[in-house]
Parts: C-alpha cells; structure tokens; sequence
C-alpha cells in the first residue's frame, strides 16, 4: 500500500496535479535535509534547451505543411516539465492506446498471470479412442498460437487418445491464431492436432521447436461446435499460457491488435481499460477516451501529458515486480523486429508507436547523460506518416546528441522469453 501510495504522489506531482495538506504547518527556520535534495528542488520549467528543440522540430513540420494545431508534444525529466506543446490537448493516439491496455492488464493481473484453457472429454478412452465429445475451455488467452496446440495434441496422444469419436466443442472465449471467431478458432485447432493435414507454416513452425517434440495425430470425428459447458465432462489437461509479461511485450513490439483488444475486453472493455489507467496514472479521466483497447479508429484520444504519466505509472508498478519497460516494450537496438523495423531511433530508447491514416504517434523513455530517464510523447495528427516518422526520428536523435546518449542500466529487462509450445504448461489434473 505504500508503494502505491508513493507511485500516486509521484505520478501526480508529474502532472502539476494539485494537493490539500490539511492546516498550515508550524514556521520552519530552515529547511530539512531531504526539502533541498534535487528530488524537491527541480530545475525552471521550461528547459531552455528543451524548448529550443521542441521548437525547431515544430518549426520544421510547419515547413512541410503540417499545422502546429494538430501536434502535440510531451518531454519530462523526473518531476521536471521540460518542453510542452497543447500537453492537455486530446490527439487521436493510435496504438499509443496499448499503453492503456498495457497499464490496466498489469493492474488486474500482475506479470506473472496465465490464461488457462482447460481440455474435457465426455466419454470414456479405450482403445486409442474419446468415445465422446472434446470441450476447449477458453478463458481469452489472447497468445494461444500453432505451438501451443501442437504441445496440446501430444499430451492428448500421451492420455492414449488418437480418435474423437464426437465433436470439437468451444466453450468461453477460445481464440487461436490471432482469429477470435469461436468456429474458426475450433477449426484452426483440429488442423493442429493431426500432423498427417499441416499445411508448410505448421511444419516449418515444428521443425523451429525443441529437437525430438512429436507431431500429435488426432482425427475429430464430429463438427466444430460452440456450446455452454457440459456438466457431465471429466477434467483432462489444463493448458496454461506463457506468463501475462511475454503475452504484453509480444503485443507491444508487433502492436498486435487483436491481443490488445482481447486483453482490453477480458479487463472490462475500453471504458474501464480508460479509467483503470487514467487513475493508476493520476490524471483526469476526460485525458483518456477510448472505444477499444487496440487504438484502431481516430477515436481514441489521449493527450500528451496522460500518455507520459502512464508510461511513468508502468515503470513504478513494474519496479515492484522486479521488472521494467524494458520487458514489456520494443527497445531501439535490440528489438529489429515489430514496429521497429525501418526507423532511426537512438540506440537504448524505449518506444511505443503509433499508426493511422493520418496519425503518426510515438512516445516512451530516452535514456540519456544530462537528464536522466527523458520521458516523451509525440502526438502528430492530420498529416503525412512518412514526413511525421522522419521528424519524430531526427527529433529523438537530436534530442540525444543534446544530452548524451547512454545504455540501458544493466538488468534492465530481465524478464525471459518463456518458449511456445513448452508441455511443460500442460496438466493432468
């Protein structure tokens, strides 16, 4: 509890939001020791330097036609405001908005949650036969993929069974595939439990696992089906996915939309994805407005300021859990992967970025040696993507060339990479 209370403070602080302390306090001579530390004490708002910078940068989407109405532009140093252009002005975020879904996934679950799935059967095994219906039970896994399912199926064929004499039943919410649709999800399945019908991806995703992992061969006899839980079935295996931290950074480095916008709904929808954020962030809720988790469609908007607090409010929550940005977002240098791919970013810089038709988003941390952790926001509406990416680009390199650019602190991402289709994560009750 007092941790959350720090990280509030903190936060709110970083948004110039305003505090009652009650009575006056008695007069003090002189000031304590920590009232003078730098902490207490930051540098004048604006940073002369900072706001040059900002400037020019504006200066030059003026020059190709951009307006600076429809910018927007966030930078903070610790406590400090360094350079602020329409900071409380709603933007069309783009997938800026998986920082919300990031923020409030990681409010409800913690890193180390799994979405279990659970397998039944409602008839007795012999023979090499489910003399019975198989029953998926998802409960919104967003990162259920072919190898997963391939694990599935050799646990399956090491319960004895390589017949399903029923139906391929879908209870809950079961996606594969990125696909949410109960029916394809089903049949995308029943293509992976039997190797004899992979098309070349699932092979070649196969020969990509561990040397001596099986291929499962399981034919369903019956339809692919959608059906409210049968009481009757008999617990098989329990499935359980990746941990929550690998589920969020795969989704942040390809800004996957279909993982976001499943986590977003499984976390209450987009109105309390917006709220949970906003008041894990400390900002006002009116700084957040979202119609899905995933940030497609010029609806949702955030403004500068509400995106920086909440990309400050992850790096507290995740300190706690001995983790970081890092491990939950694409890193310049070392993610070439994903939404990385193409631009020029300083080396070490934590990144989220953001596409529309018309919408260029881009915000995160910029470790540098003069200021620290610089935290920004670059919000650019109503233009060109290609002309908005290339100034964003020069904007961070420029602005690192100013300050000195430095690594990432040693340790930093320290979360590993859990394998796909690891058995491991697979039951028997």
């Amino acid at each position: 509890m007092g941790g959350a209370i720090a990280k509030m403070a903190m936060v709110g602080l970083a948004v110039g939001l305003g505090v009652s302390c009650g009575s006056a306090p008695p007069q003090i001579e002189r000031p304590l020791a920590w009232q003078t530390a730098p902490f207490f004490n930051p540098p004048p708002e604006p940073d002369p330097a900072a706001e040059e910078l900002m400037q020019r940068y504006l200066s030059n989407l003026r020059q190709r036609g951009f307006s600076p109405d429809t910018q927007g532009v966030f930078l903070q140093a610790d406590l400090t405001r360094l350079a602020v252009h329409e900071g409380t002005t709603l933007r069309s975020a783009a997938s800026l908005t998986k920082i919300a879904t990031t923020l409030a996934a990681l409010e409800k679950w913690g890193l180390g949650y799994r979405f279990p799935t659970l397998i039944y059967g409602t008839g007795p095994i012999a023979e090499g036969r489910l003399n019975g219906d198989l029953i998926i039970e998802g409960s919104g896994s967003p990162f259920f993929v072919w190898e997963e399912a391939i694990a599935l199926g050799n646990a399956l064929n090491d319960l004895g069974i390589r017949e399903i004499t029923g139906k391929l039943v879908i209870v809950g919410p079961f996606y594969m595939n990125y696909r949410t649709d109960p029916h394809v999800a089903g049949n995308l399945l029943r293509t992976a439990l039997d190797a004899r019908g992979w098309p070349g991806e699932v092979q070649a995703l196969h020969g990509a696992l561990p040397p001596g992992t099986a291929k499962p061969q399981i034919v369903i006899r019956g339809a692919v089906i959608t059906s409210p839980p049968i009481p009757s079935a008999t617990l098989l295996l329990r499935h359980q996915s990746v941990n929550l931290a690998n589920i969020l950074k795969q989704m942040n480095i390809y800004s996957n939309n279909v993982m976001s916008e499943v986590l977003a709904q499984a976390a209450g929808g987009a109105d309390a994805v917006a709220e949970l954020a906003a008041d894990t962030a400390g900002v006002p809720s009116g700084e957040i407005r979202l119609i899905n988790g995933s940030g497609l469609g010029v609806a949702n908007r955030i403004t500068p300021r509400a995106t920086v607090a909440m990309l400050i409010a992850l790096e507290q929550d995740l300190a706690t859990q001995s983790a970081s940005l890092a491990d939950l977002f694409p890193v310049a240098g070392r993610d070439r992967a994903g939404t990385l791919r193409d631009r020029n970013f300083p080396n070490g810089t934590l990144l989220k970025t953001g596409t529309l038709n018309s919408v260029s988003t881009l915000a995160g941390v910029l470790p540098t040696r003069d200021r620290g952790w610089v935290w920004f926001a670059l919000m650019n509406n109503n233009g060109d993507l290609l002309q908005y990416r290339a100034q964003q680009d020069l904007f961070l390199q420029t602005l690192a060339e100013e300050w000195g650019s430095v690594p990432l602190e040693s340790g930093v991402g320290g979360i590993p990479d859990e394998p796909l289709g690891d058995p491991l994560r697979i039951e028997r009750p």
